[in-house]
């Protein structure tokens, strides 16, 4: 398995004032935080733990992208909206919010800025009078492909550090991992697991 559940709290993290010692948590200046049964702090841990690094990983994630992409004026936020286009069609503002899931308003805000940068437009949906569908422009997918001359060589130096069947087993991880969470958050409120 790509992630070692023995020994990870036992080391301190960048983002947590605390530790794992002996089933239960101590901050950095040796004092309990929380104490914890053994049987408790077992169930679910490695998937606990799998959740963190994937919470940890989001801000390093993003700082690397934002910085690759600032030489074209674009944040994350942007360029993701671009590439959902670009993968997966025309699609509303309010169906994008909910897959992210995301505000509707902060999807319009960016949709906005892209079509102000002739990236996308909006164009009439005939599924709906009011609620127009966002296209990714010629000129949006041209950017797409200039973002990708520059993450294919940083991906391409990153991939050769990882074993190549680790990786895939990863993503795969990953992707399933994304699935069940959307259907978490999406079951109705008070359904029990």
């Amino acid at each position: 398995m790509f992630i070692q559940a023995s020994g990870y709290n036992d080391r301190l993290s960048q983002y947590d004032d605390t530790r794992q010692v002996d089933n239960h948590d101590v901050n950095r200046s040796g004092g309990e935080v929380n104490r914890r049964k053994s049987d408790v702090s077992r169930q679910g841990a490695l998937m606990r733990n799998l959740l963190n690094e994937v919470a940890y990983t989001y801000f390093p994630l993003r700082a690397f992208g934002d910085q690759m992409i600032a030489r074209f004026g674009q944040s994350t936020a942007e360029w993701g909206l671009l590439r959902s286009l670009d993968e997966r069609g025309e699609q509303t503002v309010a169906a994008l919010a909910r897959s992210r899931p995301v505000a509707r308003q902060w999807i319009q805000r960016l949709a906005n800025q892209l079509s102000f940068q002739g990236m996308l437009e909006f164009v009439e949906n005939p599924d709906h009078k009011r609620a127009k569908l966002m296209r990714i422009t010629p000129a949006g997918r041209t950017l797409l492909a200039q973002i990708t001359t520059v993450l294919e060589p940083r991906a391409a130096a990153m991939q050769r550090e990882f074993d190549e069947r680790e990786l895939s087993r990863t993503v795969e991880t990953l992707r399933k991992l994304r699935q069940r969470l959307t259907a978490e958050y999406r079951r109705p409120k008070g359904s029990g697991t």
